[in-house]
């Protein structure tokens, strides 16, 4: 009927907003059937409300942008050329196997993605340990929080983005947004924000630009790139000196204080000005804010944590709050602002080089004792961990000679992705399995085309820690399998006819056992609960100690901390310099984000007419000052040159950024690839890219006569 709704959440980012979808009934005259997108209000996250990625998310699901059939590189003519799935299938089997048998297991690499769902990763990692047996695993969510996933760990025994739902942000008394810009990247978060103003709350915002979030801030700060760590050490300082710390809470419920203390007492706050640019009184002011509201949050995002100190960047913030007491309390807390839609769920089973179902580690013998009853396997069967994502993806073609990549593309989204480009361009066998003709896939020996979110069941774990389940709403094209269709197949091909269901499901119930007992325990959620309750928060054991039901954990810590003796741990950390200065030679700073239209590595968003309308290319924001001095004005082409590459954009001078500081998103492939020209320099922790801040020089790319055109 044409009034039946399905309630399922967006494909995007990590809030997972809830929406209907509405299909229309199958046209007489053969053409496709339409999806319209219906707004869910009850659901609490957005209560309705979506952004343009949202709304027109539907377009993608049409064939004509879409993969509708497996397509292998013909050995006569070196292009893609449609084939059966059974010769697809047959190739990749072959393929796998034949490097395996050449090489050993772990030559054979698999790289996930972040937009999976949890039985999707579940079994990906699965499949990559038992069907494979190789070690050499890791996904594209490693460039997304793995810093605060570390920090949160090292600091409170357990990582969850945000340890407190949504709602209670506009209840507390101060939030600090550190490095994030949610009037683009998620947009019906700001509303949050908004009503924590309208309930009398204060609003810093840490960015070196002045964004659309910033614009709403009692108070933004614009540190150079790079220091943030410093900025926070410097506010931990003042705090001290101010006599504004938490000596109870520091007592009774944390431990590491003292070393933790001497090490920010290194950064007095004219120290702190000279690094980071910003002045000593807004050090004052913003100390002041926080620390008068009797509640107060610290929020992340990528622009501290996508850096070769991001772990301890992080752990600064950590230390900040646990030091003014705004942790492990109601309407307090240190949180993660998760970028992909499942990036939480996404490493806590199994698709991380790490980490086993449950969030586990790889390398704690119980751990592997337990995952391998529920697998049915012996545990010495099972490999150890892998290489991060950019070590994989930097040893392609070397060590590890066959890829199987499914839902991401690195040709775009790599930090220093012309040679990542070159290095799967140099492996013996490559499948790729995705939804359009990525740039990545362009390059694949085989391509297999996948569901999408509409067509399929499964659960995806949002950025506060609640597991939603994705509804089935219409039938794929009869072309395209699911990727634990996909997964089943292969493995029966490499001799493991038992063990990968197709069932989403099914599937998910051995989620739940291989979870269980685990730091991120599902073992209590189902399917059934998580439709009743709008979703169920992990933790949630299968029951209590009274046999009642588990409710799920909204908030974390409110009791004690994860770790073995219930107390928070401060890490005493230290401002250190970037991985690459600016110099002579490369004299500006270089710092990269998202725009509010375009998506990731924007291989589906890109395919959205209105999407690409509103954000048709990439751009090159620069201070008036840099375009004087360049000779270039608005829309002048504008060329980007690091030590790795060079990209280009018109450029879009404003006053909203520094003057030592150029900026450019990173959803363009071509010209326009910023990857290119960033640092793979990794965080010694979390093995996280520095895709925030490099050094650079800025040319006028066009012919312009009599200008020198380089600073």
């Amino acid at each position: 009927m044409r009034d039946e709704t399905i309630d399922t959440h967006c494909p995007y980012c990590a809030l997972q907003c809830g929406m209907k979808l509405r299909a229309a009934p199958d046209p007489a005259d053969g053409t496709e059937r339409t999806v319209e997108v219906v707004e869910r209000t009850e659901f609490p996250v957005n209560r309705g409300a979506l952004c343009g990625k949202g709304r027109t998310a539907p377009a993608v699901l049409s064939s004509r942008v879409r993969l509708t059939g497996p397509l292998v590189r013909s050995h006569a003519t070196g292009r893609l050329e449609p084939a059966t799935w059974e010769e697809a299938l047959r190739t990749i089997a072959d393929g796998l196997s034949r490097t395996r048998a050449e090489y050993g297991a772990d030559a054979v690499g698999v790289f996930g993605g972040g937009g999976l769902t949890n039985e999707k990763a579940y079994t990906l990692g699965k499949f990559a340990r038992v069907a494979l047996g190789t070690s050499q695993i890791d996904y594209n969510g490693r460039f997304c929080m793995s810093s605060a996933a570390a920090a949160h760990t090292r600091a409170f025994g357990l990582d969850r983005g945000l340890p407190f739902p949504l709602e209670d942000i506009p209840r507390t008394g101060c939030v600090i947004l550190v490095g994030s810009n949610l009037a683009e990247t998620m947009p019906p978060a700001l509303r949050y924000l908004t009503e924590l103003k309208e309930n009398g709350g204060r609003l810093i915002v840490v960015d070196p630009r002045r964004t659309r979030t910033a614009e709403q801030a009692d108070l933004h700060l614009a540190p150079r790139p790079g220091t943030d760590l410093a900025l926070a050490l410097g506010l931990l300082h003042i705090v001290v000196s101010e006599g504004r710390t938490d000596d109870g809470f520091v007592e009774e419920r944390t431990a590491g204080w003292p070393e933790a203390r001497a090490a920010a007492m290194a950064h007095w706050p004219e120290l702190v000005e000279r690094i980071t640019g910003v002045g000593v009184p807004q050090l004052r002011e913003a100390v002041k804010m926080f620390c008068d509201a009797p509640t107060g949050m610290v929020l992340t995002a990528r622009g501290p944590e996508q850096q070769s100190k991001g772990t301890d960047t992080v752990g600064a913030w950590i230390n900040l709050c646990l030091a003014t007491g705004r942790a492990g309390r109601p309407l307090s807390g240190y949180g993660c602002l998760t970028g992909q839609g499942n990036g939480q769920g996404g490493r806590e089973h199994g698709q991380k080089a790490d980490q086993l179902p449950g969030y586990r580690k790889l390398d704690d013998p119980a751990a592997r004792a337990h995952v391998a009853e529920v697998w049915g396997v012996p545990p010495e069967s099972l490999p150890g961990p892998g290489r991060s994502a950019y070590e994989l993806l930097d040893a392609l073609g070397q060590d590890v000679r066959s890829l199987l990549l499914m839902g991401s593309n690195p040709v775009v989204s790599a930090p220093r992705a012309a040679h990542i480009e070159e290095r799967l361009k140099s492996l013996d066998f490559l499948a790729v399995a995705d939804v359009v003709l990525s740039e990545t896939a362009a390059l694949a020996d085989v391509v297999l085309p996948v569901t999408q979110w509409a067509e399929e069941t499964g659960t995806m774990t949002n950025l506060e820690g609640r597991v939603l389940l994705r509804r089935k709403a219409l039938t794929p094209p009869a072309g395209v399998r699911s990727d634990l269709e996909v997964l089943n197949a292969l493995a029966g091909l490499l001799g493991h006819e038992k063990g990968f269901p197709t069932d989403a499901e099914e599937v998910f119930d051995e989620l739940r056992r291989a979870s269980a007992g685990g730091p991120a325990d599902y073992s209590g959620i189902t399917y059934r609960r998580i439709a009743e309750e709008d979703g169920v928060f992990w933790p949630c054991p299968d029951g209590t100690d009274d046999g009642a039901a588990h409710p799920g954990t909204p908030r974390l810590f409110l009791d004690r901390f994860a770790t073995p003796d219930g107390l928070a741990r401060f890490v005493p950390v230290t401002h250190r310099p970037a991985a690459e200065e600016p110099d002579a030679e490369y004299p500006v700073l270089l710092t990269t984000g998202r725009v509010v239209s375009q998506y990731q590595s924007g291989a589906q968003t890109r395919r959205v007419g209105e999407l690409n309308t509103a954000a048709p290319g990439p751009f090159v924001e620069l201070h008036p000052q840099m375009a004087e001095r360049l000779g270039v004005a608005e829309g002048d082409p504008v060329a980007v040159v690091s030590r790795r590459g060079r990209a280009e954009g018109p450029a879009r001078v404003t006053n909203g950024i520094r003057p030592d500081t150029v900026f450019m998103p990173f959803h363009w492939p071509g010209a326009g690839r910023v990857n290119t020209v960033t640092n793979p320099a990794l965080d010694p922790t979390s093995r996280m890219p520095e895709f925030k801040v490099c050094a650079v020089r800025v040319e006028a790319a066009g012919p312009r006569p009599g200008v020198p055109g380089t600073v």
